[in-house]
């Protein structure tokens, strides 16, 4: 009889935590963001060709290129600017997926991102450069939907950390890249 106590309650627990998540990921906007900016000691002509050249630039300071070297990649397109994308598939850390210029001016690049692997999303991201007097701004930024599925991970996992950090360590080696 003790035992079916501890059970029951033990259930009634566990449902109680289970309902408590599912509210708070209901609560969870439909839309995510994240971004990031770093002050480079460079004009906006150094940098732009470091974010829109997807094979010779971005791949040199991009913090996914170090979570996984082996991974398999892809281009198609020009080597730069709107229409050219990278594709890769790599280990877990970076998943699979495709990457596409949708825009690129002196002051922003836009991209179309898709995951396929580990999950599938479908995001944008935005470079906006801003010249600011002996320096620029970059700030580097992604956005996208968040379906039910995702809230209920984004009450355990924090995406702005998790993606965060990506984009400071990214901000960081352009940064070292562009002012040499």
């Amino acid at each position: 009889m003790a035992i079916r106590k501890i059970l029951a309650y033990t259930a009634g627990g566990i449902a109680i935590v289970v309902v408590g998540v599912l509210g708070v990921a209901a609560t969870k906007p439909d839309v995510f963001r994240v971004a990031r900016d770093a002050t480079i000691k460079a004009p906006p002509e150094k940098i732009l060709p470091l974010i829109a050249d997807l094979r010779g630039g971005f791949s040199t300071w991009s913090p996914y290129e170090l979570k996984d070297p082996g991974m398999k990649r892809s281009f198609t397109g020009p080597t730069s600017g709107k229409g050219a994308a990278y594709a890769w598939d790599g280990n877990g850390e970076v998943g699979s997926g495709r990457m596409e210029i949708a825009e690129a001016t002196p002051d922003k690049v836009t991209i179309k991102l898709e995951f396929t692997r580990p999950f599938e999303a479908r995001n944008t991201v935005e470079f906006i450069i801003e010249p600011k007097a002996d320096a620029t701004r970059v700030t580097w930024a992604m956005q996208g939907p968040v379906p039910y599925v995702a809230k209920v991970m984004h009450v355990i996992f924090d995406m702005d950390h998790m993606v965060g950090r990506d984009f400071e360590a990214g901000l960081a080696k352009l940064k070292s890249i562009a002012e040499r």
